[in-house]
């Protein structure tokens, strides 16, 4: 079995539907678990009833907790999510609390020599201290696939900043809208491909993912590029399919002799499928 670890925030987003569990590395792990690999989140809540209730629920599906830190001072992070009419999501995302701090342990060091892949978001780096943390991390798994989610969310998209923590990843993955504004591409005669390839180029990745929503989903992997057009499905809402497009993404490329087309196409299905559904976390199909 494969071991993943998942760097970022655990928060609560709280729909108008209700109150879900979110945050791009706990959906990523939740959905890594689902796929037959261990998954542990790396990330931090309060000691208070939101945090509680949310490590709870990842025992409740069967999420490996013991790098989830209960934080004294800081509260457990909650987001506000509306959906346009066209049921995509927009975020309204709090401040100093308690994934703003997240602590690495020696225990977690340890582990990080071992594990298979390491996989960070960009939201979770808006404060210095998450930034050294994940540092430390990195050093420790010199041998893991280093897998960087790109989640522009302003005000903490800082290009310059997003530049640093790419340029550690493997595998870069972002949506059309991400990757046009990283590479201050203005003229709109450059393909996905060609801005994959180009940020290959500058970055040394060997692979950049690029989502386009109901278009598709492209992969530059090894200077080979692969695409895959999504397939018609009912939104119900948006949240967490890029992350279940994620882990799915990353799950099979670390088969042996993986097939990037596969790949691609597998992940695309399991986006769809997320998209289909309320909340980032519905159980997959049998």
């Amino acid at each position: 079995m494969r071991s993943i670890l998942c760097f970022g925030e655990a928060l609560w987003d709280c729909l108008p539907e209700g109150r879900f569990i979110g945050g791009a590395p706990l959906n990523v792990a939740f959905h890594l678990n689902q796929l037959g690999s261990m998954a542990y989140p790396v990330t931090a809540v309060g000691r208070d009833e939101l945090g509680q209730e949310l490590v709870t629920q990842l025992k409740h599906w069967s999420v490996d907790t013991r790098f989830v830190a209960r934080h004294a001072a800081l509260p457990t992070g909650t987001v506000t999510v509306q959906l346009d009419a066209n049921r995509n999501a927009h975020y309204t995302i709090n401040e100093g609390v308690a994934w703003d701090d997240i602590p690495v342990t020696p225990e977690l060091l340890t582990v990080a020599t071992e594990v298979d892949a390491i996989i960070y978001g960009t939201l979770a780096q808006r404060t210095a201290r998450n930034r050294h943390q994940l540092s430390l991390l990195l050093e420790k798994a010199p041998g893991a696939f280093k897998v960087c989610d790109v989640n522009l969310r302003p005000p903490y998209d800082t290009a310059e900043r997003v530049w640093e923590l790419i340029r550690e990843a493997d595998l870069i993955k972002l949506n059309d809208t991400e990757i046009v504004k990283l590479m201050d591409e203005t003229s709109g005669h450059h393909t996905l491909e060609a801005l994959a390839r180009l940020m290959a180029e500058e970055t040394g990745a060997k692979a950049v993912c690029v989502t386009a929503g109901a278009q598709g989903a492209g992969l530059l992997y090894a200077l080979e590029w692969y695409w895959a057009d999504a397939q018609p499905v009912r939104v119900v809402d948006t949240v967490g399919a890029g992350d279940a497009f994620l882990a799915a993404l990353v799950e099979s490329l670390l088969e042996p002799d993986a097939a990037p087309w596969e790949c691609l196409h597998r992940a695309c299905r399991l986006g769809e499928f997320v998209a289909s559904q309320r909340g980032a976390t519905p159980r997959h199909p049998l």
